[in-house]
């Protein structure tokens, strides 16, 4: 049973070299596989999509050269932050001074989830 699913293996790694289309067998045997029940006229319908997403992902094998580098995205990013500095802000007393409640230097809220301790 191995030795027929590495097969199979090589088989779809040739296809998405570009050699030669899915087979409706090889659907089927996918679908056993994956343990989906397609009926027929699901087979023949998923062998030509499954034919056309190998043939698209080889087209682009073709293009993608070893000196083009791995991008995220098509135009070139740059940081918009400020750089992260320390500068002088509150104090937690003066932070805390118009709060209504107030707890070891944290703003003190009214319950809202009943939690049992």
């Amino acid at each position: 049973m191995l030795n027929e699913h590495a097969a199979h293996g090589s088989a779809a790694a040739g296809q998405a070299r570009g050699g030669g289309a899915i087979t409706r067998d090889e659907v089927a045997h996918l679908a056993r596989l994956s343990r989906l029940a397609l009926r027929e006229d699901e087979l023949d319908h998923l062998a030509t999509q499954l034919d056309d997403i190998i043939s698209a992902v080889a087209r682009v094998q073709e293009v993608a050269a070893e000196d083009i580098p791995p991008t995220s995205h098509a135009l070139p990013l740059t940081n918009v932050f400020r750089a992260d500095e320390v500068r002088p802000s509150l104090t937690p007393d003066q932070a805390l001074s118009g709060a209504p409640a107030a707890d070891e230097q944290r703003f003190k809220v009214p319950r809202i989830l009943d939690e049992e301790a």
